[in-house]
């Protein structure tokens, strides 16, 4: 942080060497300008947090000094402690129609000029913090709103087609029946009812995500930051209960022998249902963007009283572009491994874990694959 920066405008130098006297112990950095046009001059230079501003100069006077700092958009919040020798009150509110701040009069008092020089010093400062939480807030507000843009683009170009997939698969087959039922064989439409069913049953887990996904967007973004929702952790048995979750979904990813697990058991809090679906939902995206007979690991092990879980796959992996992009219905480039989805999955594990205080983490290369997890607390 600088130095409080302080510039004294006065004809007379010996002025500012008493005002130097008069503050040497405060540690201000003060600077000089004999006259008011060197002052505008060396505004960018100094810097000044306040400005000690003599009338009566010859040339510019301190009064037109102060208006034409007051008028400028960069300078007109610094405050000016006008130093005069008028008693005038016309003068005077000459001095404060212009802009100055306050005035202090010839000769100075020390523990007056002391005095106002912190007064309007600390008035500054304020200033300057609210600047600054503007500025933050400013940003803040552009990048929410680059990411809801981000977030409507996303939701345009993918849930229309993955609704549409879905509903076709439905309705294209209840057509087809309704059509040829009465030349197909029972074996036939039994084939196609199933296809019907899968259909269906991926529309209901789509609605389904995206509906958790907007009570997360609610839970989690409360004004302060901190979660709406409060969660009811209860103990769980992590190694029963994730290898029991993670031979389901191998099961229903039909990669059961692809399957590895390695988990160090330990009594963890956690909610079940949103501890299931962060196994699930791992374990599907590991099988979906890995090739058949490849492994996926899940592992888990004890470090420093808190469970430290992940799945490891060897499949397509993601560049740190990617990762960095992971949101709601953001989608990358499937290539060779074309899948449905909308990129729910993985920024409903984030508000999970940010719902739960869990840490959330993943590390992935391009090609070699990936290994994504969540830390979080042992049973006290």
């Amino acid at each position: 942080m600088k130095n409080t920066s302080i510039l004294v405008v006065d004809d007379e130098p010996f002025f500012f060497d008493a005002v130097e006297a008069l503050l040497d112990d405060e540690g201000y950095q003060l600077h000089y300008a004999s006259c008011g046009q060197d002052a505008l001059d060396s505004l960018a230079m100094f810097a000044p947090d306040l400005i000690l501003l003599d009338v009566l100069m010859p040339g510019l006077d301190g009064i037109e000094v102060c208006r034409r700092i007051k008028t400028s958009v960069e300078w007109q919040m610094v405050p000016i402690l006008m130093v005069t020798a008028l008693s005038d009150k016309e003068d005077l509110a000459r001095c404060l129609s212009e802009g100055a701040d306050d005035f202090i009069s010839k000769p100075v008092d020390p523990l007056e000029l002391r005095a106002r020089v912190q007064s309007l010093l600390r008035i500054k400062r304020q200033y300057d913090r609210i600047q600054s939480l503007s500025q933050g807030q400013a940003a803040t507000i552009a990048m929410l709103q680059k990411s809801l843009n981000q977030l409507r683009s996303n939701v345009a170009m993918s849930l229309p087609h993955e609704l549409n997939t879905s509903l076709n698969g439905v309705s294209g087959i209840i057509d087809l029946l309704l059509s040829r039922r009465m030349s197909m064989s029972d074996g036939e439409i039994h084939e196609f009812l199933d296809i019907a069913q899968e259909s269906a049953h991926r529309l209901e887990k789509l609605i389904h995500r995206f509906l958790v996904y907007l009570q997360l967007e609610v839970d989690t973004n409360h004004a302060d930051g901190s979660p709406k929702r409060k969660v009811q952790p209860v103990s769980i048995e992590s190694q029963s209960f994730i290898e029991y979750c993670a031979k389901q979904q191998a099961k229903i990813s039909q990669r059961i022998d692809d399957l590895v697990c390695n988990l160090q058991g330990a009594t963890i809090m956690a909610h079940p249902m949103d501890l299931k679906f962060i196994v699930e939902e791992l374990l599907e995206n590991a099988f979906k963007f890995s090739d058949p007979g490849a492994l996926v690991a899940v592992f888990s092990n004890v470090e420093d009283g808190e469970l430290v879980f992940k799945v490891i796959d060897h499949g397509r992996g993601m560049t740190s572009e990617q990762i960095e992009k992971i949101g709601a219905f953001m989608q990358f480039d499937r290539g060779y491994y074309e899948q449905q989805g909308i990129g729910l999955g993985l920024e409903i594990i984030k508000k999970l874990a940010l719902l739960h205080h869990w840490r959330f983490a993943i590390s992935s290369q391009e090609g070699k694959g990936s290994a994504i997890g969540i830390v979080l607390p042992l049973a006290e």
